[in-house]
């Protein structure tokens, strides 16, 4: 099934690129979609299976596999009235539509990957197909966050690169080339320390641009900012946890080595600075769709400390991920219509949201709720199990900082969140201004609704899966 998936994507993608017809492109992308939720379905209902030598549908991978399938949906839907809005033409909407199958297309061989290199080649395949979309509006500013976000990327995949090559090195010492992470597990008590080491740091180090989190932050931020919001919501969520999947996979390897410890000194660091920036940037920045990537910065932060912590820790980062998906896809969907009443991504230049759209701004509103962990966001469970794996591992003055810094935060994203809503807009003049239709924000309130469900009340299959996602790591 998976070569039959990839093959038909491609094709798929291809078509899209080369046809010009409205009607088809449509039809294809509907195609697509059908296409993803079958593959999705067979996935679940064959985990463990691996195909084509390198794809395995583990608990991780078809956990993550779902959400991706959910939000494509509604990503396709608000990219067709995004195109429709704009009165784009046939070549720039073609191009929109085969960068949007191919970026999860690649997503979902990510998420599939048993093999570290394997898992190299199609992350960088998501770089070059995001770049399409970041750079769909063709002007000054797409062709700068187009180019930042290249950039940045191309060191991280290359530094990635790098540490595969460490990695090889010290797996050649112990007699085999097999670089599959089955065989990097059984192996992993016996690499060399020193190359272990190395790889750990430049692996995790490139994985950052994709998952947002210092030192490669900056790659995300403007591309979010520049790419259309339905594109948006992609990069922010299911594109993110591309980069999760890169470092999870490789720090269950780390786990079960001498140098775990270690390695969980360097992960803390990197998620309390991701923290401290987002901190930092949420209470200076005015663009919203800005607020949202750094609001991305700041729960990576909270997932990898988790990840630190151990114990119900990984169940709560897991979790958390996960459910951050849903959620910020659902805000970024919003900001399209937001963008279309205001014509701005200012805060200074928007206000009486309720005002202009009621349905919308209940989204904004549970949004704002959910974002910042209060209930009943099913993140309030998955931060809560989170700061208890903290506190179980006595971290408690990182436990005491980090409630801090997420109280600064709160406080930021509270600001503009209800200037938004409440506060009348300077300027604005109603007159030509769009009405948006109610069904619109549909979407968004299924997404969120699958936050609180997922969180409070979640299934035995969800339990199982992340149980199955963790349960090479030591407890």
């Amino acid at each position: 099934m998976t070569g039959l998936y990839l093959a038909g994507a491609f094709m798929i993608s291809g078509l899209l690129f080369f046809n010009r017809n409205r009607a088809i492109n449509y039809l294809l992308v509907t195609g697509f979609l059908a296409l993803q939720i079958g593959f999705t379905v067979y996935e679940y209902l064959h985990i463990n299976k691996t195909e084509l030598f390198y794809f395995t549908a583990d608990g991780l991978a078809v956990l993550l596999l779902i959400p991706l399938c959910i939000i494509s949906i509604p990503a396709m839907y608000h990219s067709y009235v995004f195109l429709s809005k704009n009165q784009e033409n046939a070549r720039h909407r073609a191009i929109y539509f085969a960068a949007m199958v191919m970026l999860l297309t690649a997503i979902s061989a990510t998420y599939l990957a048993n093999h570290i290199a394997v898992t190299w080649i199609f992350v960088e395949l998501t770089t070059l197909s995001a770049s399409a979309l970041i750079y769909h509006r063709r002007n000054n500013r797409s062709l700068e966050g187009t180019w930042k976000y290249v950039f940045v990327c191309a060191i991280s995949i290359t530094l990635v690169f790098i540490g595969i090559l460490f990695l090889s090195f010290t797996l050649k010492q112990e007699g085999t080339d097999d670089l599959s992470f089955a065989v990097l597990l059984k192996k992993a008590p016996e690499l060399n320390l020193f190359w272990l080491k190395l790889a750990f740091i430049f692996i995790f180090t490139g994985f950052t641009a994709k998952m947002g989190l210092v030192p490669m932050y900056t790659a995300g931020i403007d591309a979010k900012d520049k790419a259309p919001s339905p594109a948006g919501a992609l990069l922010s969520s299911v594109l993110l946890n591309v980069g999760f999947v890169g470092i999870f996979r490789f720090y269950i390897i780390i786990a079960n080595s001498p140098i775990h410890s270690w390695a969980g000194h360097v992960i803390l660091i990197a998620a309390i600075l991701s923290i401290f920036v987002a901190t930092v940037y949420m209470t200076k920045v005015k663009n919203i769709k800005r607020m949202f990537a750094y609001s991305s910065i700041e729960h990576m932060g909270i997932v990898m400390l988790g990840i630190v912590a151990g114990g119900v820790g990984y169940y709560g980062a897991v979790l958390h991920i996960v459910l951050h998906a849903f959620l910020k896809s659902s805000l970024f969907f919003q900001m399209g219509q937001i963008y279309r009443i205001y014509k701005s991504k200012s805060i200074y230049d928007v206000g009486n949201y309720f005002k202009y759209n009621l349905t919308g701004s209940v989204v904004m509103l549970l949004g704002f709720f959910f974002a910042t962990a209060m209930p009943p966001s099913g993140l309030f469970i998955s931060e809560f199990m989170i700061f208890r794996g903290l506190f179980a591992s006595n971290y408690l003055l990182i436990l005491i900082i980090v409630i801090l810094l997420l109280t600064v935060i709160l406080w930021a994203f509270g600001k503009n969140i209800f200037k938004l809503l409440f506060s009348p807009a300077i300027d604005f003049r109603e007159e030509g201004m769009e009405h948006i239709k109610p069904v619109e924000s549909l979407s968004q309130f299924v997404l969120l609704g699958l936050v609180v469900y997922l969180g409070l009340t979640p299934p035995m299959q969800f339990v199982t899966l992340i149980q199955e996602a963790i349960k090479n790591l030591p407890h």
